[in-house]
């Protein structure tokens, strides 16, 4: 039985190509990304939001959106 998941890989791909090629570090961001996952991991034991999408696919999404839209950023 396969679950229908409610992302498109290949737009996951463009937002992660798109996060690495604006990094001056594709280590660094490689780093940033593993840990914001794994921080939003810890958080989603506490809220089960949307089980289906993975942390890391949900850390790439938010960090690529704070590339794009820069007014989202809390100062």
């Amino acid at each position: 039985m396969q679950r229908k998941s409610s992302f498109d890989s290949a737009h996951i791909m463009y937002r992660s190509e798109e996060l690495v090629s604006a990094a001056s570090n594709r280590y660094r961001i490689t780093v940033q990304v593993a840990n914001r996952a794994k921080r939003r991991r810890y958080e989603e034991l506490e809220n089960f939001d949307d089980p289906t999408m993975k942390p890391v696919i949900r850390a790439i999404i938010e960090m690529s959106d704070e590339l794009t839209q820069p007014e989202i950023i809390g100062d």
